[in-house]
């Protein structure tokens, strides 16, 4: 008998529709027709053992217990999911051989994996384990990579590299939160002081985005605008560009902050000639956007609908899983393998009847137009996430399903329209010794951007430092005539505080944060900071914990928040050491290094963390009320039965 390990029921039952006929259901899988068996987890059936697992004596939380380190790493069954870890007990020891059929990504390759080693799956059995790859739960597409199966041997590097990052997020947030909620006691906050590699750095960003807010002082600022008429009577605008004599009257940003400086500048140009130095003017082409990843698709989704990250997630994890009418959701992939090219025709039939507004925008598309999306070098375990070739009734959707839906055919359905082709032009001028400069962007041709009617009524920042819509034609010495120089003052504003969009879009793009080269390097190379898979859960947990705060669509810190933030070492507090992390991940997955390598340094490194802890008191929590006052309540118990369950890092 062939057992076919799915992730998740609604992927167990999309394997099993396409084999064999008739099914036969039981309590917790299906048998079909040729007498294989389908079955599947629950997510997660196995998690890690809490500390108490190793010695009892770790149920207090004391300082000379850390760092914790256990020498034999153990796992036990979820409380939820005792039943069906008793069934796929059942099913694997009765299996001749195993399908292996996580989510495609490194997690959904940990999850079943460690089911097959907590059951003890050995020898024969263990070695012609095979992998099924699935990213969208159509029967073609299931039946595809049914047909493509590969040796689960293959990916023991990704196993390895997803079990080394579980256990030091383990190892990490167990002894950090531990050390810093026992210094914060110290000052009176009773609340549990969660610390983990990815949330900390996060809300170090909104923390630190909330001082710089809280400190700015507003400076006015200055530029000069030359109105400009050409002898063929025609009118334009150009900017001044100061000279480097300029510099002292000039902020670190370029801006000129002396008022007698602009005073000077506008009227030595006004009433004066404007002579020609150079005229340019190029066609620019702009390709479609990719189709969306998950945070991409996430970011839009706050944008456009005000969704927040956690909710976009669930409302395409319904439309894989309920529907079928996206593919695998939890990607970070931009990009489509070739292949996926002979289902264009299915999937743009699918987009016209599922979504009504695009109907239109379908008939146009041109199939034979192949974007950048397509490039078998780019995708690796999963692809874009896009419309599968599924029709339905879409008045049956929810209103957020019918939103998220739109937005991702939308961004699949331009890869079949040609790119937006405009006409930059750019005039420099010298007037009374000083240069000058007109731009000016026109559309020639709307491209995939027919598609986006709403984006014409936003100025892009080339069009917004243009001043003008359209440019004359002058040539190379022409002159023309400076009617009058115009000031236009300014200030500076301050950073606007996070939302959902620009925080998802400062995780996925955490590398401009960092002032270390190398390692922003690293961190333009991987996922950022966090997973397509964690970044929603993430953020909803510094919410739960009480370190964030929702005002209006603006996300703040708490006092809790900052008063952590500034208690921590900055390693703790920034993205450096997710990147140093993720450089090792990446090099256990091409094997290029190994497990200990990574692991050995963390926990010498876990000792220098603890003992920088200690060094003074968290007095930014002093008087700070937790927002889960865990340790008052369990003062309450005897002390024999206290106990306080360290959160997940």
């Amino acid at each position: 008998m062939k057992l076919y390990i799915a992730e998740k029921p609604s992927l167990g039952r999309a394997i099993a529709e396409v084999l064999p006929k008739p099914h036969k259901k039981g309590d917790g899988f299906i048998t079909v027709g040729n007498g294989d068996c389908v079955s599947w987890c629950i997510g997660h059936l196995l998690e890690q053992a809490e500390p108490d697992a190793y010695d009892a004596k770790f149920k207090q939380w004391q300082l000379e217990h850390l760092p914790i380190v256990p020498e034999k790493w153990q796992l036990k069954a979820k409380p939820n999911s005792r039943k069906q870890l008793a069934v796929l007990r059942h099913l694997v020891k009765d299996a001749d051989e195993l399908v292996h059929a996580g989510d495609p990504d490194r997690e959904g390759q940990l999850l079943v994996d460690q089911v097959i080693d907590y059951l003890g799956v050995k020898g024969a059995k263990r070695a012609s384990i095979q992998r099924c790859l699935i990213n969208d739960l159509n029967p073609v597409a299931v039946t595809r990579a049914l047909s493509q199966l590969r040796d689960n041997r293959e990916f023991i590097p990704l196993s390895t590299s997803a079990l080394a990052r579980s256990r030091a997020d383990w190892l990490y947030g167990i002894n950090m939160t531990r050390a810093f909620t026992l210094q914060g006691r110290k000052v009176g906050y009773q609340g549990v002081l969660s610390v983990g590699r990815v949330q900390t750095p996060l809300l170090g960003l909104v923390v630190n985005r909330d001082v710089e807010i809280e400190h700015f002082v507003s400076k006015p600022f200055f530029q000069v605008v030359a109105n400009l008429l050409t002898k063929g009577g025609e009118r334009f605008k150009a900017r001044w560009q100061p000279s480097e004599e300029c510099l002292p009257w000039q902020d670190e940003e370029g801006r000129v902050l002396s008022r007698g400086l602009v005073d000077n500048v506008a009227a030595r140009i006004t009433h004066q000639p404007a002579t020609v130095t150079s005229r340019s003017s190029k066609k620019r082409l702009q390709a479609p956007p990719l189709p969306y990843s998950l945070s991409s698709l996430q970011i839009d989704g706050a944008k456009r609908f005000g969704m927040s990250a956690k909710a976009v997630l669930d409302t395409c994890q319904g439309l894989y899983e309920r529907h079928k009418l996206l593919t695998y959701p939890r990607s970070d992939s931009r990009y489509l393998p070739m292949e996926h090219l002979q289902e264009r025709g299915a999937v743009l039939d699918a987009i016209k009847n599922n979504c009504s507004a695009l109907s239109s925008a379908v008939s146009k598309a041109d199939t034979s137009l192949v974007s950048k999306a397509w490039n078998d070098k780019k995708v690796e375990a999963h692809h874009a996430i896009i419309p599968t070739a599924r029709r339905m009734d879409a008045s049956k959707l929810t209103k957020a399903e019918r939103d998220i839906y739109a937005l991702a055919a939308r961004q699949y359905l331009i890869q079949f329209y040609p790119p937006h082709e405009s006409q930059e032009s750019q005039i420099e001028l010298m007037i009374a010794g000083g240069i000058f400069v007109a731009k000016a962007s026109e559309s020639l041709n709307p491209g995939w951007k027919q598609l986006f009617p709403n984006r014409g009524a936003v100025k892009s920042p080339q069009q917004e430092a243009a001043l003008n819509n359209h440019l004359p034609t002058v040539k190379k010495g022409d002159v023309c005539s400076s009617e009058v120089g115009e000031i236009i003052a300014k200030e500076t504003s301050p950073p606007k505080p996070f939302d959902d969009a620009s925080l998802l879009a400062a995780m996925t793009g955490i590398a401009r944060y960092v002032k270390d080269p190398e390692i922003r390097r690293v961190l333009k190379e991987t996922d950022g900071l966090g997973t397509e898979a964690t970044r929603a859960s993430i953020i909803e947990l510094l919410f739960t914990r009480g370190f964030l705060q929702r005002q209006g669509k603006r996300i703040r810190s708490t006092a809790a928040g900052k008063g952590l933030i500034t208690s921590l070492p900055a390693m703790a507090t920034t993205p450096d050491m997710t990147a140093q992390w993720e450089t090792l991940l990446s090099a256990i997955s091409a094997k290029e290094t190994s497990y200990q390598a990574f692991m050995l340094p963390l926990e010498m490194a876990l000792r220098d963390l603890i003992a920088q802890s200690q060094v003074q008191l968290p007095t930014g929590l002093k008087d700070v009320q937790a927002k889960q006052p865990a340790f008052r309540k369990a003062a309450k118990k005897p002390a024999a039965k206290r106990r306080t369950k360290t959160p997940a890092p």
